[in-house]
């Protein structure tokens, strides 16, 4: 009956060990997320992942046009013009630097804060480079001409 006990508890063991291990095989095989970029405006945020993201390496100049037009499954935000738009960043882009650009355009100074705000109305007017009710904003990775990664928003004018 005792050798019954032990081979039973064996098996359990075994067969627990076997499940933990091809979790972690499972997991080991997942791709590291990047870090996120947010944009808020009043309660509404909007997160996002890299666009382009090299797991922290520079993205060398010829694919960062491509990646500056990348706007498919861009994350929108309504934003009003009167309010506040809030971005937020990760520490891992903050260290390296980052600029906000508004359609392609530099719209911001590099900063290595994680947090930055910018009036609503500036996305939005003319003078700033917007055309009509929505503009790409991109936060851009990077200085010293080294990019390491680009996350986009669509920002929709809600009036």
């Amino acid at each position: 009956m005792t050798s019954q006990r032990f081979v039973v508890r064996h098996r359990r063991t075994v067969a627990a060990v076997g499940a933990v291990g091809a979790g972690l095989l499972v997991l080991s095989a997942c791709d590291k997320p990047t870090p996120l970029a947010t944009v808020t405006v009043g309660t509404s945020t909007a997160n996002t992942e890299a666009s382009c993201y090299d797991d922290g390496k520079s993205i060398p100049l010829s694919k960062l046009q491509g990646c500056l037009k990348k706007t498919e499954d861009t994350e929108k935000i309504k934003v009003d013009p009167d309010e506040t738009v809030r971005f937020g960043v990760d520490p891992d882009i903050a260290d390296k630097g980052w600029t906000i650009l508004m359609n392609g355009q530099p719209l911001t100074d590099s900063s290595k804060k994680t947090y930055r705000t910018v009036p609503g109305s500036v996305f939005f007017n003319q003078q700033y480079g917007a055309t009509g009710s929505s503009t790409t904003v991109t936060i851009l990775s990077g200085g010293d001409a080294k990019a390491y990664g680009t996350w986009s928003f669509k920002l929709e004018k809600d009036s």
